[in-house]
């Protein structure tokens, strides 16, 4: 589990196809002293696990299903991936409940500046468009954000100047694809609505 808070911003030092999966080589700030093999780190909002540790780069295997769940399969070397380490007993909980489980993808549509933060729109699939809320919680990227507002399967952040310096949303651009992840909330308030015993 995760809280959506950045802690790092990685850089993909190695992509290898060969054998099937594709395990990525992921450098990084963190001790990797204190990481354990089979560790869960979100890598750009995906739950991946450590694999392998070698300096200060960890390796994480890719399977199919979350290649075509994801943007992953574009990443290539030097790309640049918010990263978070998976919560501990005691952590604080400053974002919301992540789970690192990818929903979809959500595009960029429309950036404006407003003062010093930005406004950001995005577009999402039609069916996840009835999971988000104004004032509700989402992860896009693995970055846990507040939404302002929603119009049908459109919706709008607004990023402070922090997370706009500290994440990779300081370098999007109109018609980029974000990883995105419902709240977790939401998922299982429409299960039990649909569900017939």
């Amino acid at each position: 589990m995760f809280t959506g808070i950045i802690t790092d911003i990685g850089t993909i030092a190695s992509v290898n196809n060969e054998g099937g999966d594709t395990r990525l080589g992921i450098r990084t700030k963190f001790d990797l002293s204190q990481t354990d093999i089979g560790a869960s780190i979100a890598c750009a909002g995906c739950c991946l696990t450590v694999v392998e540790k070698k300096d200060d780069v960890f390796f994480v295997d890719v399977s199919a299903e979350s290649l075509s769940k994801t943007n992953i399969g574009q990443w290539g070397e030097g790309v640049q991936i918010n990263l978070e380490q998976a919560l501990k007993m005691g952590d604080e909980l400053g974002g919301h409940i992540v789970s690192g489980h990818v929903d979809g993808l959500a595009t960029l549509t429309a950036l404006e500046k407003e003062g010093d933060s930005h406004r950001l729109t995005f577009d999402v699939p039609k069916d996840l468009g009835g999971f988000l809320a104004s004032k509700g919680s989402v992860t896009l990227d693995g970055i846990s954000l507040t939404v302002n507002e929603v119009n049908g399967s459109s919706f709008g952040v607004n990023i402070i100047p922090h997370t706009w310096d500290n994440t990779t949303l300081g370098v999007i651009k109109q018609g980029d694809s974000v990883h995105l992840e419902i709240d977790m909330l939401a998922r299982y308030v429409q299960r039990a609505l649909a569900y017939k015993a």
